[in-house]
């Protein structure tokens, strides 16, 4: 067997509250550094070297993620200003295009016929060509002028989510204006489609300033329009359904406040909504004739406010859906003729839709819920552009069903299907089963598992199973579809997703019992849902693997840490598991907005000592470890590669295990940034790269594959 690539020792000293520790491979974080490249290259070598027998194994789950998926397609077209807009995909082709067609029957969308484009299609962007010549491709923004005739777009190249802006005339492809380079997220015409609106971000990548750019003109008579100084706050910008206003939202984790600015007059100033209160949040929808403010003043979970269109003040807020025990509101959307809430209960997601009703107190009537029939599932609104549309876009899917797009019949409530996702090859839903379980944590907490598997599957104890887990900054990890993971169930894995405390699937107590000095609940929760699926039966107690990405790689170095046996194999990706010293540097990305996550160890004494008791990276124990396998990217900017490569260096200093046995291995992307490859042939062929690795070390390879 290839032998592991050692990184040299330099000493490095961190000194803080009178803790002095040493660390021996903090070198590795200058990419600059040719022996560092080298050092990922050694580690990409090895790899490969140790998993070269996998190759047949990661071809039959590529051939099988592609046979499965429709490669020439068509999104559900969404009618906007008089056009058709929908995205294409080809066979053999890495990317999208995004593409539009006129209307001429709003009642028949454009459709495939044997593949030829719908009449009259125009191009807005293909990602193709706009992608050659580069390893990497991303959109930052796309938005097409009021006036239809020219589309904007911030494009990546480099993985690094800088983006450069482009301004395309759409009849003729011509690129008028590309002069705003390094921009953030985002991007809001003016109505006259004169000026575009733009983000820059700082050193630190925190999107801190709105500029505005009159197109044709050179970069340098851009005006700034808005900025934020507090260093944990950042923003955003978008634009309201009506088309009226431009919404500037800043935010911490605590803290939140909107500013609108006509964009009718986008030579204005903006003004604040409510000035900002620390540690209450709100969100604003302007609504025609007045703004719904989503906020929680005074309920951890949120409620629904009205305000008029010119509030500056909370105190001109007055109440409309207040809250529900139980729920958790995350949002409103406004229409010409009603509202959408997007809610949480009972660990799931909810849509209720509200139809205006100028005789009714509050100018709405009743709420009508838009219901489905499974046991777990996830449910949120479309794409829903037009202010006066009469039906609301939904999208639903679950562990079974694959994504499926309805119109909802705002007066009705009926559901018309306009597409589900396609699986080709013979998928049959009533062949897999999905359900929840519940896992008793540490402290007696019930903690949630959405769990599917291949029907004829039995807890009897001899299944390999993936436990999944993110566990932090309120997002919720909802069951979703997914054609990669037909290859772990059709081999026999039961695969489960651990809703641990620190995400937001049961509002917002449950992020709160899972940051700052709760942060341990995450781990201890995550443990103890693989406990559960052992005791439970349904995984044999040496085929449990695990996976997680960024915060969640975070929870799987934990997790290792504080059961190293439970694993037979986890994966790593884009890991944040050198948490400490990251939250340690105010220069790094990202790192004084996090504080309110995780606490500040730089100034507070007890968030040093919690943060250094379950960062992976300092917790490591001579004992045997799982087969363990981290991924990242060179250009990653919200985790930085050199976590991972530290965190692999003293895994093979200080584990017990037989590297031949159980291997512990680092993937670095060389061209790709914090969601890895950008390209879908080139992400799938990841995914089999990972999928493979976890098969193998579950025993679900050799001889063994479900029948059909």
């Amino acid at each position: 067997m290839p032998t592991p690539p050692r990184a040299k020792q330099v000493e490095t000293v961190r000194d803080h509250h009178g803790d002095r520790v040493v660390d021996p491979y903090e070198w590795l974080r200058d990419k600059s550094d040719p022996e560092v490249i080298a050092h990922l290259e050694a580690e990409n070598a090895y790899a490969e070297a140790v998993t070269s027998h996998l190759e047949p194994l990661r071809e039959e789950i590529f051939d099988e993620i592609r046979s499965r998926t429709q490669e020439t397609d068509l999104s559900v077209p969404v009618a906007y200003r008089g056009w058709w807009y929908y995205a294409r995909t080809f066979e053999g082709k890495q990317y999208a295009t995004q593409c539009r067609a006129p209307v001429s029957d709003p009642a028949q969308r454009p459709s495939l016929d044997d593949g030829a484009a719908p009449a009259g299609e125009q191009v807005l962007l293909d990602g193709n060509a706009e992608a050659e010549g580069h390893e990497f491709f991303s959109l930052g923004a796309l938005e097409v002028s009021d006036d239809g005739a020219r589309v904007a777009y911030a494009v990546d190249v480099e993985g690094d989510e800088r983006f450069a802006l482009r301004v395309k005339d759409i009849a003729t492809g011509e690129v008028v204006d590309d002069a705003v380079e390094d921009i953030g997220y985002g991007l809001v015409w003016s109505l006259d489609g004169r000026y575009l609106f733009y983000t820059r971000v700082d050193d630190a990548w925190r999107p801190h300033e709105v500029w505005r750019h009159e197109v044709g003109t050179p970069v340098g008579a851009d005006v700034m329009v808005f900025e934020e100084p507090d260093e944990r706050f950042w923003l955003g910008i978008g634009s309201s359904r009506d088309e009226r206003w431009m919404v500037i939202q800043v935010a911490s984790k605590l803290t939140s406040e909107c500013w609108l600015l006509d964009a009718a007059t986008p030579l204005v100033e903006p003004r604040v909504v409510a000035p900002r209160r620390e540690g209450v949040e709100y969100d604003v929808e302007p609504a025609g004739d007045r703004l719904l403010v989503v906020h929680n003043a005074g309920d951890p979970d949120f409620e629904v406010a009205q305000a008029p269109l010119d509030a500056t003040s909370p105190e001109q807020w007055t109440p409309w859906i207040p809250p529900v025990p139980g729920e958790r509101v995350l949002g409103v959307e406004a229409f010409a003729g009603h509202a959408v809430v997007s809610l949480r209960r009972d660990g799931l997601s909810a849509l209720r839709v509200l139809r205006r009703d100028e005789g009714a107190p509050q100018g709405f009537g009743p709420a009508r819920e838009v219901r489905f029939d499974e046991p777990v599932y996830s449910v949120s609104t479309g794409n829903n552009p037009a202010w006066e549309a009469t039906e609301l876009q939904v999208t639903f899917e679950s562990m079974v069903t694959p994504r499926t797009v309805y119109d909802v019949d705002v007066a009705t409530g009926a559901l018309t299907l306009l597409k589900r996702q396609a699986v080709l090859g013979g998928y049959d839903p009533a062949e897999y089963e999905q359900h929840r379980e519940w896992a008793t944590a540490a402290d007696g907490t019930r903690v949630p598992i959405s769990l599917v598997h291949r029907r004829r599957a039995r807890p009897d104890g001899t299944n390999p199973g993936l436990l999944y887990g993110y566990g932090a900054y309120e997002m919720s990890m909802d069951p979703y579809f997914s054609v990669a993971r037909l290859s772990l169930l059709d081999r026999g894995f039961v695969y489960a997703i651990a809703h641990v405390r620190g995400g937001g699937e049961m509002g917002r107590r449950w992020y709160d019992e899972g940051k700052l000095a709760a942060k341990p609940n995450t781990f201890t929760d995550f443990v103890a849902c693989a406990d559960h699926l052992v005791e439970a039966g349904w995984v044999h107690p040496d085929r449990l693997v695990a996976e997680g990405g960024s915060a969640g790689g975070l929870l799987i170095g934990a997790a290792v840490n504080l059961a190293p046996s439970r694993f037979a194999a986890v994966h790593a990706a884009v890991p944040f598991v050198d948490a400490l010293t990251t939250i340690l540097d105010p220069s790094l990305p990202l790192t004084v907005p996090e504080w309110e996550e995780w606490g500040n160890p730089l100034a507070d004494p007890e968030v040093y000592a919690a943060m250094k008791a379950y960062t992976p990276y300092e917790n490591i124990a001579p004992v045997r470890y799982p087969a363990i396998l981290a991924t990242t990217s060179l250009n990653d900017t919200r985790v930085y590669f050199v976590e991972p490569a530290k965190w692999v260096a003293r895994l093979r200093d200080t584990v017990t295990n037989d590297p031949d046995e159980r291997p512990v291995l680092l993937r670095t992307e060389m061209v790709a940034g914090h969601g890895g490859k950008s390209g879908r042939y080139d992400a799938w062929r990841q995914y089999a790269w990972e999928l493979a690795f976890l098969i193998d070390r579950a025993g679900a390879w050799e001889g063994y594959r479900t029948l059909t």
